[in-house]
């Protein structure tokens, strides 16, 4: 099941989306930490990630390509500032206009805890600029968490 919006007292251009994967948490943990793995199911559905660097340690850093069915490359990067295997990871989030601005930046928060086999899983993220970018984020990630469900159950 997924919740997308906002948490109880949580300013409303925060996003929080929660779900449960039939893996180990070790394994949902994983598949966010190797390029090979993020290859296989980051991004909205029918996108792919044709560039993917990632230094996975704090003070580490990514940048990915998300590139649409329309052929629209969507860039993003960041630095990871915690790293906790495995049951948190925070990293910062900014998104590139196609000129190479910035036009959203944000952190986002991991968190996975185990239980009987099944991870229950949150994606915290905020501050967004405006309520229509958390909007647009979640559509995405909502996307994004099916294509990870789909990857980890079939490992």
């Amino acid at each position: 099941m997924t919740a997308i919006g906002s948490t109880e007292g949580a300013p409303d251009r925060e996003l929080v989306i929660n779900r449960n994967f039939d893996a180990p948490r070790e394994v949902v943990f994983s598949a966010w930490t190797r390029a090979e793995h993020l290859g296989r199911w980051f991004g909205p559905k029918d996108f792919t990630l044709p560039s993917c660097e990632i230094d996975f340690r704090e003070g580490g850093s990514y940048r990915f390509c998300m590139r649409s069915p329309e052929g629209e490359d969507h860039w993003v990067w960041g630095e990871y500032r915690e790293i906790v295997e495995p049951e948190r990871i925070v990293f910062t989030w900014n998104r590139e206009a196609t000129d190479g601005k910035i036009w959203s930046t944000t952190v986002v928060t991991l968190s996975f805890i185990e239980r009987h086999g099944i991870t229950e899983f949150t994606l915290s993220q905020s501050l967004f600029e405006t309520t229509a970018y958390r909007d647009e984020h979640g559509y995405g990630w909502g996307q994004a968490l099916d294509r990870l469900g789909e990857f980890v159950e079939s490992i």
